[in-house]
């Protein structure tokens, strides 16, 4: 993430994403000559059929969609509307400049990114619904996904519904111009802490897990001073990660405190510091920091799934070790939703064609037993 992004330019993506994503179900195949019709689509009585159905609409998403649809499998893929309060597109789209994702020397903005990985899944042939699932049934085969409006049969599925990071709700932490979300409050340091609004600058990480201590100590290598905030006396996170931050000489842990505001830095427009409250005393203070980061978790779109999918205590999918296989054969789950240790673009992106290539080769095997059979 970077914080010179022309305004303009960003100002003309969302329009043209407003445009492109608009609240009316939308499907690719009428551009791409795929065979969903548009009015097999809007036919609310009559279920679609599909061979790989994919939820989501982030990199995983839309990798597994690309390489189904090169497959010629015609994928049908639902990537929302604001679902989980985030646009079509995912995480991404609430980012200014990606930095770190490959071919892009001089970064990318998130939504352009987004939009480009759209009109890839177009051109092979997915169809594209800007709807929310909101129901499925996992029982048997096919599979049946319902949106408000649709019900699609699917032989294999494909779940791509990330993570949303967990954000706290103060003056000056959201978006707009009293904000300071992505001018310097952020939820993934490995994503933005190269940033050069970070720089030999003074930074300060809220949580007391393990997430909190692997940022403030990778935050080291780039701000000159880091602060951990922490509502408790004490963090709940493993002793040896605990050691290494406290341990860093550039790692200061504020205890028993919250913070009560974000303010800006004069002209800049970004984050200039923080008002913090002692839990104990009452008293508020004044912190100079140039950025904050969330590190308070994340929670993985699965409420949808109803207990369908065996998850792990955090509500992740789990998948079998070195695959995107789930617990429900002819089921792939892919990006965020399953990893809850990297959630990065690319490495989603990785899963998402890890998860097309397996439902492919599920569908094959399945086509294969259906021909032994007759």
């Amino acid at each position: 993430m970077k914080y010179r992004c022309n305004p303009s330019r960003l100002k003309t993506l969302l329009r043209k994403a407003r445009t492109l994503l608009g609240p009316s179900s939308t499907s690719g195949a009428a551009t791409t000559g795929s065979s969903f019709s548009n009015s097999a689509s809007s036919a609310m009585d009559s279920p679609l059929r599909t061979k790989v159905c994919i939820i989501g609409s982030g990199p995983a998403a839309h990798t597994a969609a690309i390489y189904a649809a090169r497959a010629e499998l015609k994928p049908i893929l639902f990537e929302g509307w604001m679902a989980n309060d985030i646009a079509p597109g995912g995480q991404l789209t609430t980012t200014s400049d990606v930095e770190n994702f490959p071919g892009f020397p001089d970064g990318i903005l998130g939504m352009e990114l987004m939009d480009g990985c759209r009109n890839q899944s177009l051109r092979f042939g997915t169809a594209i619904f800007t709807e929310t699932v909101n129901k499925v049934d996992l029982s048997s085969s096919p599979f049946k996904i319902f949106t408000d409006a649709k019900t699609i049969l699917a032989d294999s599925l494909i779940v791509a519904t990330g993570a949303v990071a967990k954000r706290l709700n103060f003056p000056g932490s959201g978006d707009g111009p009293v904000g300071f979300w992505n001018r310097g409050i952020s939820a993934c340091a490995v994503c933005d802490g190269a940033a050069p609004i970070f720089k030999n600058k003074p930074l300060a990480v809220i949580g007391g897990g393990d997430s909190a201590m692997e940022e403030s100590t990778y935050l080291t290598k780039y701000g000159s001073k880091l602060y951990i905030i922490h509502r408790r006396d004490t963090f709940r996170a493993s002793k040896i990660m605990q050691s290494r931050a406290v341990s860093n000489p550039k790692i200061e842990v504020i205890w028993n405190s919250v913070v009560v505001e974000a303010y800006g830095d004069g002209e800049r427009g970004v984050l200039g510091g923080l008002k913090l409250k002692n839990l104990l005393t009452g008293e508020i203070s004044d912190l100079k920091v140039s950025g904050l980061f969330f590190a308070i978790g994340h929670e993985p779109a699965t409420k949808f799934l109803e207990g369908q999918l065996q998850l792990d205590s955090d509500g992740y999918i789990l998948t079998k070790p070195g695959t995107t296989q789930t617990s429900v054969l002819g089921v792939f789950a892919a990006g965020d939703v399953q990893d809850k240790k990297y959630r990065q673009a690319v490495t989603a992106a990785g899963t998402g064609c890890m998860a097309a290539l397996e439902a492919e080769h599920y569908l094959q095997e399945i086509e294969s037993q259906e021909g032994k059979r007759d």
